[in-house]
């Protein structure tokens, strides 16, 4: 056997160490083994990791004011809130809204206008007087404030100019559980009655989640249990019927359901005709369509992980079990059951998490009451393009689901994740 110092100066044929060689040839691998997850790398973090950061970044920013009025934000800042600000902060308002940007100033007004409704209005017109204002005694410009409009002699509305003139703050994070800052304390405290709608939603959320995995998992379970006793030609026939509503779209699925349980509907007229009830029912527009196309929808995502393990559990166990004295249901529950923990916590989990983020579906079968917190993510996105608020319910959402999978890992164990 050739010593280390021999093997150290082996030559190649071509005349290079082989101890080079067969570090150049191990880099090499290690580059193409990069080159090979790249793509997924990539797609990882611009799909996923960076639109979470920015997500979070936008549910604490409050850039309005400061990038449409940087003097006033800065000088209101400093500003303890008590009486009214300082006249110098007053009229550096009126001037920066002499001349900001229409578009920014628009993007102000708004802002505040979540604070006290009417303030947009207000200070628009406020904005037209300003050249005025900027003329005014140092002395006098409150007064010409109110001049105005009356309700500048309410000190509720400079408190909200302060509350605007931080970059970042906790205002859209706190509105998403119906909070808010006091504007004299600065404590946390409950928004007013008519404001406060994103808990009860939430709750909603968790409610119609929770109902759907339920229903899900006690309609899949035995059908789960029937394809994987059942011979392997018909189970996988059965099998084709599972997985045939992943051939649909779901918008085509979910109207099917409006049309069938409307009162018109196929569903109605049979009950009608077979003498089950004698008038159409309310079968949608409200909870118990949710549920019903919801559960449609996402059963086979229950069946599919679950019939996956039971597959694979040896059926030996059961019988060894009725040897032994078992009856059928006690075997069921005692050794066939927990083996199929797996499947089921996936199923349970996907279910829910599925659930969670839904959308269409309530929308479209769901009356005003069965909206989930999704519907009201796309509202402040879209329609009143409040992408604060937009950013931090999506934000509550995606805690949510974190919550959820702490929950199984603790109960269940991630690591006991089937779904195959």
């Amino acid at each position: 056997m050739a010593s280390t110092a021999e093997t150290d100066v082996m030559m190649a044929a071509d005349g290079v160490p082989l101890k080079i060689k067969l570090r150049r040839a191990e880099r090499m691998r290690k580059i193409w083994a990069l080159g090979l997850i790249a793509p997924l790398f990539i797609f990882i973090v611009g799909g996923f990791i960076v639109p979470i950061i920015s997500l979070m970044t936008l549910s604490v920013e409050d850039p309005e004011l400061n990038e449409a009025l940087p003097r006033t934000a800065e000088i209101f800042s400093q500003w303890d809130g008590e009486g009214y600000p300082s006249e110098e902060a007053m009229l550096v308002f009126a001037e920066e809204l002499s001349t900001a940007d229409r578009g920014e100033f628009g993007r102000v007004s708004k802002r505040l206008n979540y604070d006290i409704s009417g303030f947009k209005s207000m200070l628009k017109a406020t904005a037209r007087a300003s050249d005025e204002l900027t003329l005014l005694p140092a002395d006098q410009i409150l007064q010409g404030f109110i001049d105005i409009d009356d309700d500048w002699e309410d000190q509720a509305y400079w408190r909200a100019i302060k509350g605007a003139s931080s970059a970042y703050s906790d205002y859209y994070m706190l509105w998403a559980v119906d909070l808010k800052r006091d504007g004299e304390t600065g404590e946390i405290i409950s928004v007013d009655e008519g404001r406060a709608v994103y808990v009860e939603v939430l709750i909603r959320t968790i409610e119609i989640s929770f109902a759907v995995t339920i229903l899900c998992f006690l309609m899949g379970l035995p059908i789960a249990y029937l394809l994987a006793t059942l011979p392997t030609a018909k189970s996988n026939l059965l099998l084709i019927l599972v997985l045939l509503p992943f051939w649909t779209s779901l918008l085509v699925r979910t109207t099917s359901w409006l049309v069938l349980l409307q009162n018109e509907g196929l569903v109605n007229d049979l009950g009608i005709w077979i003498g089950l009830w004698n008038e159409p029912l309310e079968l949608v527009r409200n909870r118990l369509g949710v549920y019903i196309a919801m559960t449609h929808i996402l059963l086979p995502f229950m069946v599919l992980p679950m019939f996956s393990v039971m597959k694979s559990i040896n059926p030996w166990h059961m019988r060894a079990a009725a040897s032994l004295g078992a009856p059928g249901w006690k075997a069921f529950l005692k050794v066939y059951m927990p083996q199929c923990m797996p499947g089921v916590g996936a199923g349970t989990l996907l279910v829910f998490i599925l659930s969670l983020g839904y959308y269409i579906t309530p929308a479209l079968v769901g009356g005003p009451d069965d909206q989930m917190i999704s519907y009201w993510i796309v509202q402040n996105m879209g329609r009143n393009a409040n992408w604060g608020l937009g950013a931090a319910l999506s934000l509550i959402l995606l805690v949510l689901t974190m919550v959820m999978f702490f929950i199984y890992n603790r109960f269940v164990g991630i690591d006991n994740l089937k779904v195959n």
